[in-house]
């Protein structure tokens, strides 16, 4: 009897956690998408600038790189940028052509921490496990109730009053 009902709450507590995974992965691929929008505008100015100086992007990368210490480290985060640029952009189409249940094989796509992390501190389960969403679900719980308990209770009455008037047999 313990382990059913052990059983049954580790059930309930996994299917819990798990049902989170859809607004989860919602939510991070819009905090993603966010990213990308603003990696996008970053890379399109600096490309802009090079174009501007008559260079291509690898050129003006180039050029930076040999400014000085100040010219090399810069040259080094915008490659970076770059490069997480290309890598968000690809995750985030990889996520955004996936429904809910394709997202989960496409899990390796919601790896990016800062994102991941900004997600989770803002995350509110989408099933009623927050005060609030326990409040209503109990409301409507306890409404559903009893509105199906009153529309039984008028079914069984025409077969009620039958019941009362037949004699009892011996």
């Amino acid at each position: 009897m313990i382990v059913r009902a052990l059983t049954l709450a580790g059930g309930l507590a996994g299917a819990a956690g798990l049902s989170q995974f859809p607004e989860f992965s919602q939510q991070y691929t819009q905090r993603l998408g966010g990213a990308v929008d603003e990696l996008t505008r970053v890379v399109d100015q600096f490309d802009e600038d090079a174009r501007t100086a008559g260079l291509s992007r690898q050129a003006a990368l180039e050029q930076l790189s040999q400014g000085g210490a100040l010219g090399e480290l810069r040259s080094q985060s915008m490659r970076q940028t770059i490069s997480r640029h290309r890598r968000l952009n690809a995750d985030l189409a990889a996520l955004r052509a996936a429904g809910p249940f394709t997202r989960a094989s496409r899990v390796t796509h919601l790896t990016d921490p800062d994102i991941a992390r900004a997600a989770w501190q803002d995350f509110r389960p989408a099933a009623p496990l927050t005060f609030e969403g326990a409040v209503f679900g109990g409301a409507g719980f306890l409404a559903g109730s009893m509105a199906l308990s009153a529309l039984l209770g008028v079914l069984r009455w025409p077969f009620r009053r039958r019941a009362l008037r037949r004699p009892a047999r011996a």
